[in-house]
């Protein structure tokens, strides 16, 4: 038997009960907290719904929002009608989940597209504004490696290191962390959006307007550019959770 087939037992994860009044982040805290312990392997699946309910002391309602919340994060997949596994990539996502505090029930999820939302085209406006030549040289270079890549993988990366450039570019300090800190994060998203739409080509437009307000220097264009790039690609974003049964 292999080790994905091998589904992780509740007392390998070490979970215990907890008060029934615990809130969504407190499970998927906990829950996440074993992941990044080593304790299991990436691939391995994870218990039933309702064995995770028993062994927390919660209800399974509870159990499947903490679920929700980590499959956004990109820490688990959900695959319907065999079960859930833990990904393979997720101890390099979880020091940045667990720092965050990114453990989220549907209000967090929906403030924190938000705020994602408003900072990019404050960073887009600032970026216009403050972005020596060289930089505009380096989001440049990350726009096109977005036209020359192979894959989605390829693409999302790309794509993530043009959106840090612009943060960069923007000459604050604060904002542009606050960007970085999330970038695994926002790359699980971003894959998402583009595999939701099913072509890249939009996407691609989307940025090309971003760079070009940006190299003309116009702060209004920019934003008002990187304001069209948000909206569509969380509409992607929310298309996707809503197909895969994550929202």
């Amino acid at each position: 038997m292999t080790i994905e087939d091998a589904t992780i037992s509740t007392s390998t994860l070490g979970l215990a009960p907890r008060a029934r009044e615990s809130s969504v982040s407190v499970l998927v805290s906990q829950l996440a907290s074993r992941f990044l312990s080593g304790e299991v392997v990436p691939g391995g699946k994870l218990p039933p719904e309702r064995a995770l309910a028993e062994a927390l002391g919660v209800g399974r309602s509870a159990v499947r929002e903490a679920l929700k919340a980590l499959d956004l994060l990109g820490l688990i997949e959900i695959r319907q009608g065999d079960g859930t596994y833990l990904r393979s990539s997720a101890s390099s996502l979880l020091p940045q989940v667990v720092e965050w505090g990114l453990m989220l029930g549907s209000t967090q999820t929906d403030e924190l597209v938000e705020a994602r939302y408003h900072l990019e085209i404050t960073l887009a406006g600032l970026a216009a504004e403050r972005a020596s030549a060289e930089e505009i040289a380096e989001i440049t270079r990350w726009f096109q490696a977005m036209g020359e890549a192979d894959d989605v993988a390829d693409f999302a990366r790309a794509d993530i290191e043009f959106h840090l450039a612009v943060a960069a570019a923007a000459h604050n300090g604060v904002l542009a962390g606050v960007l970085s800190n999330v970038k695994s994060l926002l790359e699980v998203w971003v894959v998402r959006a583009i595999r939701q739409s099913g072509e890249r080509a939009s996407t691609l437009d989307q940025h090309a307007a971003v760079l070009q307000a940006i190299t003309a220097g116009d702060a209004a264009a920019a934003a008002a550019a990187m304001t069209a790039h948000m909206h569509a690609a969380t509409a992607s974003l929310r298309e996707s959770l809503a197909a895969s049964g994550t929202e």
